[in-house]
């Protein structure tokens, strides 16, 4: 999580909000990692960095590929932008496919949960994570140039990484360019685990390169850039006796098995040596990802009479990635995509200030070779959507509206489903008290099923699933309620929401069978209810020091009473920090809960604590040339620790300690 200061800082606007909004505006609990906090917080993957904040851990497929889990719900059900443009990659299709976003890139990322997304795509239910950069400049640079560098190092998988960043500009013109990279082996685990001391090919390696130009103006800017990001890492946990498994019905065959034995649930704690079988880096498949993206970005203030601004966000991505074994390519799968969204922001109307806008998208999906588990689709969204805001006095209300279709062919069969979908959300803030407030959201949403949840049918050897698809799928509906109270000032703040999901129609995989590992998986629709509280408290103990308090819980359940798979499982966290003249210090501990929750067929996940710390020394603090030397460890007990919401949990414990040093320099 990102360190609290013990003075009062001046509130950070939230650049996905809409309108412009501070974070304590937002009827939805919304959380910045920007500056400092979002130096020490940066990880390889978004999923890493993002996981410590409350309601929100990662998906955890070794060390490449990472993505954030909002309140139970991934994949689909998270919209990652980029500065409010999705970025078109493959990671919502499985979770060994990488994000195609670098965070050590990143100048500020915002997530916003639940209704506070719904601007973003009514599909995006869990909530939106938005990551802001400087690919396209927005201001020419008051000395005509600006930029920063960085290097770090992690010990607990020997990672190097280095990124730079520079803008110039001069008259109307600004020109950006920005390189990262990273080459980091196989990392290694807490004492004890029987697979041996690190995961085999958990390795991550990573580069990429940005050019932009921009022109800049009194009223707006209209810019560009070009950006290429590649990435090579190891799918740990394959498993070659399961290539041979097909279904018959609702059970599987594979090979000479007599029987269909039926998986258990069982504790790691207890009876999981056999669990993790050592396989030699060669057994080890290998993504070789490259992603190639062309932004276009544009602001225009005042354009004319009755509106405040109009906003452009585009992007054109041509993204493709290899599954390579034994030195071969198994797999490629190619996505061919573009996303445009056009939003006007209105000056007030009768007391109302809002937004209006135009999102469509296309997506071309494909899967070639040995694991080409879902057949070529074209995916098309068009959405329309109107925020609107009213102030009186301490109050603050906001509604939102929201119309999507949705139509996804599959190219193969030629069958193709459309869906319509109107939500709607509607909220308030009341500032009761100077420095609290409380704020009531409610949100009904439409979701569309995804191509792969309509159209899979095949072997997934990544996740160990053979994947069987519904065609006859609708659209789900969440309602949600959410209740957050805030105290924002004075030496005791603090941050609490509960929240209530019904889901109708929820679409998940359900597990019909398992055989040595491999999962039968059918995309099948049951009501579904999420509960869940997000919560935070700090006391500043004196001029240097503050404690804090942390934590989070989601129950998730069909209408049955049984149990979603892969849900995190409830954690609470202590943490002391300081701030003394150039100096910036904590020391946590978070402790997370055994998992018993667990659906049919899913292994439970047994309970540990960590020690983290982190250390940092600020020079140059409000001049051009700020520098920052920092040291940060995590798990500094070395615990061996287990993912509940990872496919390859067994294969692939969490790291074990790892300790990074690193330099960033402003210029």
């Amino acid at each position: 999580m990102a360190q609290d200061a013990p003075q009062a800082l001046p509130e950070v606007t939230v650049s996905s909000s809409g309108l412009a909004l501070g974070a304590s505006e937002m009827t939805t609990p919304v959380t910045v990692l920007e500056g400092d906090a979002l130096v020490r917080t940066r990880a390889a993957t978004l999923g890493e960095t993002l996981e410590g904040e409350p309601g929100i851990t990662g998906s955890h497929f070794g060390a490449g590929a990472s993505r954030p889990v909002i309140r139970g719900m991934d994949g689909p059900r998270v919209k990652v932008l980029s500065d409010g443009s999705e970025i078109q990659d493959a990671s919502t299709v499985s979770p060994d496919h990488a994000v195609a976003s670098e965070p050590l890139l990143a100048s500020q990322i915002e997530v916003l949960r639940g209704p506070s997304a719904l601007i973003y795509g009514a599909g995006a239910i869990g909530g939106a994570v938005n990551v802001l950069d400087n690919k396209i400049p927005t201001a020419i640079p008051q000395k005509g140039y600006e930029g920063s560098a960085e290097l770090r190092y992690g010990s607990g998988a020997r990672e190097k990484a280095c990124a730079v960043s520079l803008t110039g500009g001069s008259g109307n013109l600004a020109a950006h360019v920005e390189a990262s990279g990273r080459n980091a082996g196989d990392y290694g685990v807490g004492s004890g685990w029987s697979g041996g001391s690190s995961v085999p090919g958990s390795f991550n390696r990573t580069s990429g390169a940005s050019v932009g130009l921009s022109w800049v103006g009194s009223r707006g800017y209209l810019g560009l850039a070009l950006t290429q990001q590649n990435a090579k890492y190891g799918l740990p946990g394959h498993n070659h006796d399961i290539e041979g498994c097909h279904p018959h019905g609702d059970h599987l065959h594979c090979g000479g098995h007599g029987d269909h034995g039926h998986g258990d649930d069982h504790d790691h704690g207890d009876d999981h040596d056999h669990e993790h079988e050592a396989h030699a880096p060669g057994d080890v498949p290998v993504v070789d990802m490259r992603s190639n993206r062309l932004d276009v970005r544009g602001e225009l203030r005042n354009p004319f009479a009755g509106f405040s601004a109009i906003r452009l966000r585009g992007g054109l991505t041509d993204y493709r990635h290899d599954e390579i074994e034994d030195g071969a390519i198994g797999t490629t799968f190619k996505n061919k995509a573009y996303d445009l969204r056009v939003e006007a922001q209105h000056e007030p109307i009768a007391g109302w200030r809002g937004v209006m806008g135009l999102q469509t998208s296309q997506r071309k999906f494909s899967a070639v070779g040995e694991e080409a588990y879902v057949q070529p689709t074209i995916t098309r969204r068009t959405g329309l959507f109107l925020l609107e805001e009213y102030r009186i006095d301490n109050w603050r209300f906001e509604a939102a509206l929201r119309h999507d279709r949705q139509t996804a062919e599959a190219e193969d069969s030629g069958i193709e489903r459309s869906h319509n979908g109107t939500s709607l959300s509607l909220g308030s803030v009341w500032r009761f008290q100077p420095g609290y407030s409380a704020g009531l959201t409610y949100s009904r949403a439409s979701r569309a099923p995804a191509a792969e949840e309509l159209y899979a049918r095949g072997l997934h050897m990544a996740t160990a699933t053979y994947e069987v698809g519904n065609a006859d799928l609708r659209s789900e509906t969440s309602n949600n309620f959410d209740l957050t109270l805030k105290k924002t000032s004075g030496p005791t703040t603090f941050d609490v929401t509960a929240y209530r999901n019904r889901i109708k129609g929820y679409i998940y995989g359900k597990t019909l069978d398992a055989v040595d590992g491999l999962q039968l998986l059918e995309y099948s629709q049951r009501n579904a209810t999420f509960t869940g509280v997000e919560a935070k408290v700090r006391q500043q103990l004196n001029q240097a020091l503050g404690l804090s308090v942390f934590g989070d819980v989601v129950r998730a359940k069909l209408d049955d009473g049984s149990h979603l798979p892969r849900i995190a499982p409830a954690r609470v966290g202590v943490r002391l920090d300081t701030r003394w003249r150039e100096w910036d210090g904590n020391i946590e501990w978070v402790q997370v809960s055994r998992q018993n929750r667990t659906a049919e067929f899913e292994t439970r996940t047994p309970g540990y604590g960590m020690l983290n710390l982190g250390v940092a020394y600020n020079g140059g603090r409000g001049t051009p040339h700020e520098w920052q030397v920092y040291v940060k460890a995590r798990n500094l007990t070395d615990r061996l620790a287990y993912s509940a919401t990872s496919f390859i949990k067994d294969a692939a414990p969490l790291m074990g300690r790892n300790i990074t040093v690193g330099m960033r320099v402003a210029f």
